[in-house]
């Protein structure tokens, strides 16, 4: 089997749980982890013939494919700021809407006195977040809390592999007796839990199947639930002026930023590049 009949056989099997495009990134991207190739190398070589291993190997991951398990739980791997982060069934599969989050706060960093800041992020997953900052603003100190152990491992992993400084935490942050194990923070970054359990059966297989639901889903009645709980953080482990960034429900952009423009509050909400309502900005006033 060569390279091309590999990537068709993938795009075959697939095409009913994909569009065309997206089918053929994923044979890309599979038969990259496959043969070790890129995509202009794969172009480049498509006659190149298989060997016996690496022919098993693509016949297993089509059948795991065909179940609708996403591609980067298969690789193990998912890019994120131009970064390999290690990914598995106890994390999210990051999201370029998440990279406009980091880039915003780099932005933003970038025209203040960004010197030693002290930053929490709630919610770890693969750390892509907090590694991302640190790796682009080295002088940063960040901790970072996720309730899943499974979550906290696999961030510890990727902060090694590149080579970065993270303090991760296994923390239910829902629960505020444990707020008195963090201190005093410059700036809080989450992209929480925030799709209503009723949007459950409008989303794609690969996620509602795959992906942990801890990580992904709230109640319909509490759907503000984590940003209620950062807000009252905020309150008191917050400093003077210090900012919050928040990745949210574009249903709910409105309901965040009333949530946070109060009078200790200021917000402002903030489109991704679709146009969605996607990210909420708030800074403490009082």
């Amino acid at each position: 089997m060569t390279i091309r009949e590999g990537k068709q056989l993938i795009k075959e099997a697939i095409l009913a749980l994909y569009d065309e495009r997206e089918a053929g990134n994923i044979a890309t991207l599979l038969m990259e982890w496959i043969c070790g190739k890129n995509r202009m190398e794969q172009l480049m070589n498509k006659d190149l013939v298989l060997n016996t291993q690496q022919t098993v190997q693509l016949q297993e991951a089509i059948a795991k494919l065909s179940t609708g398990e996403p591609v980067q739980y298969i690789t193990g791997e998912a890019w994120f700021m131009g970064m390999p982060f290690l990914v598995n069934c106890n994390t999210l599969i990051p999201r370029p809407e998440t990279e406009e989050l980091v880039e915003w706060i780099i932005r933003d960093l970038s025209q203040e006195a960004s010197a030693k800041l002290r930053i929490l992020e709630v919610g770890s997953g693969t750390g892509c977040i907090p590694i991302s900052l640190k790796k682009k603003v080295p002088e940063l100190q960040i901790q970072s809390v996720d309730i899943s152990s499974g979550a906290i491992h696999t961030a510890r992993e990727n902060a090694v592999r590149l080579n970065t400084s993270v303090d991760f935490i296994q923390m239910d942050f829902l629960n505020s007796s444990n707020w008195d194990q963090l201190e005093q923070v410059d700036l809080v970054v989450s992209n929480p839990p925030y799709i209503k359990a009723s949007e459950r059966n409008t989303m794609h297989r690969n996620v509602v199947e795959f992906e942990p639901a801890t990580a992904l889903f709230v109640p319909d009645q509490d759907a503000l639930v984590f940003y209620k709980a950062i807000r009252k953080f905020s309150e008191t482990h917050l400093t003077h002026n210090g900012k919050i960034y928040l990745e949210i429900n574009q249903q709910l952009g409105q309901d965040v930023l009333q949530l946070f423009n109060s009078n200790r509050f200021s917000a402002v909400l903030q489109k991704d590049l679709h146009g969605n309502d996607r990210m909420v900005r708030a800074i403490r006033l009082a």
